[in-house]
């Protein structure tokens, strides 16, 4: 792109918003996320989305005499969208002098980050667990979930570093992403800007709409305690034993253990090697699959 007398015109600053957004895009496609592992996805189409049906474990039975209805329980529960965004200027002299180059990777990193945002506001949601309201009324990790005349436990106690551990196999998940509107990539660019008649200052950045809450409890476990074999065989036998309302198993069977990065060879000698430090045979081997989320700690 060449620069004629000192000017920077229309055509030169849509180029510049063309490639800046494929950039931005690129970077979106290649990001990995860990999100999908642990959380619905939930299209939303308005600003607060309901959840009432929460709760139901719908289950077959025998057919005897007329139909059995179960019912959706209302809760009550609902997730509202938040708004976020992520902004970065490009200096009109950068421009002039050619230098556009030097905003590649700023570009692409707020793509990236755009993409890792869900990731991050899960990571807060589940160390909230313990202090925060799920559907039942309860904190989402808690000892006195409700069920049937009875109560269950989802938390292990303990007073160290907290790992979880989830049923990821059904079509709910324990957490969920709401997603109102995916990440765009859009400028304030025009030369009759203020900023860039005042500051000389292009701008360019991100915005989307959306927000994460509490899936099912009953898909869910964590612990505080030190993560071992020990514990972690007392996390699984819980939330195997899982039953509805009326005593029915729910067939939980853990598959994912999550955790930061500070227990990272805690997870791994439990779920990856094939023989503890004694020497004799892991019967954890392979039972979940270990996820390090980076932004636990």
């Amino acid at each position: 792109m060449s620069i004629v007398k000192g000017t920077i015109t229309a055509a030169m600053l849509a180029s510049i918003y063309k490639t800046n957004s494929a950039l931005f895009n690129q970077a979106m496609e290649i990001t990995q996320v860990y999100w999908p592992a642990f959380a619905s996805l939930a299209p939303s189409t308005s600003k607060t989305q309901d959840y009432a049906w929460l709760g139901a474990f719908p289950m077959l039975r025998e057919w005897l005499g007329d139909r059995v209805l179960q019912n959706l329980m209302l809760h009550g529960y609902s997730i509202t969208n938040k708004d976020y965004e992520g902004t970065i200027e490009i200096d009109r002299n950068d421009i002039l002098d050619d230098n556009i180059g030097v905003y590649k990777s700023p570009i692409q990193e707020l793509g990236r980050s755009s993409k890792v945002h869900p990731d991050y506001l899960l990571a807060g949601l589940l160390a909230a667990g313990f202090t925060t309201i799920c559907y039942d009324g309860q904190y989402f990790f808690d000892t006195d979930h409700p069920v049937g005349s009875s109560t269950v436990s989802n938390y292990g106690g303990g007073a160290g570093t907290a790992w979880y551990l989830f049923d990821t196999s059904r079509f709910i998940k324990p957490l969920i992403y709401q997603e109102r509107q995916s990440p765009q990539f859009v400028a304030m660019d025009s030369i009759t800007d203020e900023n860039v008649f005042m500051r000389k200052k292009y701008r360019y950045g991100v915005d989307y709409r959306g927000n994460v809450g509490y899936g099912l409890w009953q898909l869910a476990y964590a612990s505080k305690d030190t993560l071992d074999a020990t514990n972690y065989a007392a996390a699984r036998s819980a939330m195997m034993a899982f039953k509805n309302d009326n005593g029915v198993p729910l067939g939980i069977m853990p598959d994912l253990l999550v955790y930061p990065p500070s227990l990272d060879g805690n997870a791994r000698e439990i779920l990856l090697a094939e023989r503890n430090q004694a020497g004799a045979t892991n019967v954890y081997y392979n039972t979940a699959k270990p996820l390090c989320l980076p932004w636990l700690s």
